[in-house]
């Protein structure tokens, strides 16, 4: 016998509005304005081995990248950007350091955008106009990328550290220089390794200029640390409608970064939802094991990317009010779980089963939903 629990409503939104912003092109893909906040990584491949950069790129672009940054500090490196570009499903950003002759072979390959580093790069300030007419005739939009460890050298001896003043000082002074040649297709980012400083200085910029910001933590650290990290600043900053796009710094493979950016926004309803899990940490109610039905769910459904919503549940206390808020899920206990599909209990089965049992009903129901299968598993 079903028994029909009842659906919630989704719940609303809590965040500031959007600070408003230019819009800056980088192709096919805006940032600011009204365009949705994205997600960016870099590639760890030699920029050189075309092949291989292109196969990380289709990699992350798959992961939910929306924009990928490659580096450019040989000259190697730059002759491979046209074909980089050209192939790449995706808008491509060099980042250039040191050489100024690299930022004007970005912009003629065809790249979307550069990524400069005031900070490193020698006698940047004197080729300002003609960087800003290169970019103008071929419509590639820059980033001046501020970071704490190669702050220039004049702001860092006026404030002796990277400060949140000092980035946004060094920031402001080279918008000012593209203002002064009228060229305003610019976003801005001044990284800092620490969470607090970083938060400090975007609020800064952010009531000092409209420019679109691209947030980052530079130099998170490993996974977890970085992880933490960058979604400490983020959250904070989002949720005051500071950040534009966002790209998560962390020692692991650049499809990891795009799963946690992507993971970040989706939880702060300013990404559509795709897999999401939600799973309880288990305690000595815990009657099932939580974490291999978790594993199994996860690795059942990790190529389905429906707006489904999966809730894997392993006591009583919890169990059946969060199997009933998803579209699918099971509550657990004693050998056996209860199955319910849109709060409703569809049927009772044994614990060998219940893990076959959801990934059948769920690619069933994917089939049936938008998003070519992109689903929120909560377990």
């Amino acid at each position: 016998m079903s028994v029909n629990l009842g659906m919630p409503q989704p719940p609303s939104p809590l965040l500031a509005p959007r600070r408003l912003t230019r819009k800056v092109a980088l192709g096919p893909i805006a940032i600011g304005g009204d365009a949705p906040i994205t997600v960016q990584t870099m590639t760890t491949t030699p920029t050189h081995d075309v092949d291989a950069t292109l196969r990380q790129i289709a990699e992350v672009a798959t992961a939910g990248c929306d924009i990928v940054r490659v580096a450019c500090p040989r000259q190697e490196d730059a002759d491979a950007l046209a074909a980089i570009a050209a192939a790449s499903p995706i808008p491509v950003i060099a980042d250039i350091h040191f050489q100024p002759k690299y930022v004007f072979a970005a912009i003629e390959a065809g790249c979307a955008g550069v990524r400069v580093n005031p900070g490193n790069i020698r006698a940047f300030d004197d080729q300002i106009a003609a960087i800003a007419a290169a970019a103008t005739q071929h419509h590639v939009a820059l980033r001046i990328g501020i970071n704490a460890g190669s702050l220039d050298d004049r702001v860092l001896a006026k404030y002796g550290r990277a400060t949140p003043q000092a980035l946004v000082e060094s920031a402001l002074n080279e918008a000012r220089l593209f203002e002064e040649v009228g060229f305003f297709d610019f976003g801005i980012s001044v990284k800092h390794h620490d969470v607090v400083t970083t938060v400090e200085a975007y609020r800064l910029l952010s009531q000092a200029c409209d420019y679109p910001l691209h947030l980052g933590v530079t130099e998170a650290g490993p996974m977890m640390q970085g992880t933490v990290k960058s979604a400490a600043a983020f959250a904070i900053l989002l949720a005051e409608g500071i950040g534009d796009t966002i790209r998560v710094s962390l020692s692991a493979p650049p499809v990891e970064e795009v799963k946690v950016g992507t993971q970040l926004l989706e939880s702060l309803h300013l990404r559509p939802r795709t897999l999401e899990i939600i799973s309880c940490p288990t305690c000595g109610r815990c009657q099932v094991d939580v974490f291999t039905l978790a594993d199994q769910v996860t690795e059942g459904l990790k190529d389905i990317k429906a707006p489904l919503r999966v809730a894997v549940m392993g006591c009583v206390v919890n169990g059946p009010g969060e199997a009933r808020e998803a579209d699918l899920g099971v509550a657990a206990g004693n050998g056996k779980g209860q199955i319910f599909v849109h709060g409703q209990v569809v049927a009772t089965v044994s614990e060998d089963l219940i893990v076959p049992t959801l990934l059948e009903q769920a690619h069933q129901m994917a089939q049936s939903m938008p998003g070519d299968g992109e689903v929120s598993v909560l377990v």
